[in-house]
């Protein structure tokens, strides 16, 4: 047994006060933190092992309260110590949304996920939640150049597509900025919200800000992991905007501002997500997102057709980036 084994083995018998318990890893997060399963005679939890040198576990319990005081589902706590970055949380089973996308009524478990965005956009600023500022957005788009086009294609971007680049981070921003800033899951796809009880519930809510009205619908219909035909999306814009309008929160937006914004915001999130990908994979060595990089591509260059300030990546992508993309994962197949 590792002393990490005899340190959660501690924390469940003695903090925890459980008895008769096994644990089984949980694959499949993309963050530096770890979970496990642990079951009893009686019942199961979550254990989460979040290392506080890589990543702060108090997020996660400050902004679990905030939350839950806004009406959303949540794993509930059963105990903690934050020092060691241990959270055990009621363990809410293995049905994500993601597991219910071939049921004959997914569109209405969409309006469902649809319907709690006002209450996430109207959870009230938390101190856990960190400044979503212009230099955190173009901080973002940055991990696509760093960690995509210079780390995983070995491209150095010319001093006119710098230049280029420049611009588009500085458009985005001021486009971010024009939209109603509400409070956001920021990660708020088929994987992160989880079927209970006839219920939906949300996690990893960690990463929530103040930001774009639109990110959080783009996050859901724009999933890195799904594509809704254009009938289906078109539909659940609709009404995602009608909801947001009737909540209060969607300001003076007439449906084609939103829409236009909605855009805009899936091409940062893409971005940012595409370079992830590639995060994941060199640094982390988690090659399981690898084949979600192209799709994500595609994503940024259908939208970029659509507005004069991002012509010039469509080009890029097209003929430069997505090729050379489709090359390096060849060779790492």
């Amino acid at each position: 047994m590792t002393d990490l084994d005899c340190t959660i083995q501690h924390f469940l018998l003695h903090r925890a006060a459980l008895n008769d318990f096994d644990c089984e890893p949980i694959t499949g997060d993309a963050s530096f933190r770890q979970y496990w399963r642990v079951s009893t005679p009686s019942s199961q939890y979550v254990l989460m092992v979040s290392n506080p040198a890589l990543v702060n576990p108090t997020p996660f319990i400050e902004l679990n309260q905030a939350f839950q005081l806004s009406g959303l589902r949540v794993p509930n706590i059963v105990a903690k110590d934050l020092s060691l970055g241990y959270v055990l949380l009621e363990d809410l089973g293995n049905v994500h949304l993601a597991n219910r996308l071939n049921e004959p009524n997914r569109i209405e478990h969409y309006k469902a996920l649809i319907d709690l965005l006002p209450l996430v956009a109207k959870t009230p600023n938390h101190p856990a939640m960190r400044p979503y500022n212009d230099d955190f957005v173009a901080m973002e788009m940055g991990i696509f150049k760093e960690w995509l086009v210079e780390k995983m294609l070995g491209v150095e971007m010319s001093a006119s597509q710098q230049t280029a680049w420049n611009e588009l981070v500085n458009w985005i921003v001021q486009e971010f900025n024009a939209q109603p800033k509400v409070t956001m899951h920021r990660d708020f796809h088929s994987r992160n919200v989880m079927s209970i009880n006839n219920e939906w519930a949300i996690i990893d809510y960690q990463d929530a800000v103040q930001g774009p009205l639109c990110y959080d619908l783009v996050s859901l219909l724009r999933d890195c992991y799904v594509k809704l035909p254009d009938n289906e999306l078109g539909t659940l814009l609709n009404y995602g905007f009608e909801t947001l309008q009737k909540a209060n929160v969607a300001g003076t937006l007439t449906f084609d501002a939103f829409s236009r914004a909605f855009d805009i915001t899936g091409m940062q999130r893409h971005l940012k997500a595409a370079g992830i990908f590639c995060r994941l994979y060199l640094r982390d060595g988690k090659a399981g997102y690898l084949a979600n990089i192209i799709p994500t591509l595609q994503y940024i260059l259908d939208i970029s057709k659509k507005f004069q300030h991002s012509q010039w990546l469509e080009s890029w992508l097209e003929h430069d980036i997505i090729p050379a993309m489709v090359n390096k994962l060849g060779e790492i197949r």
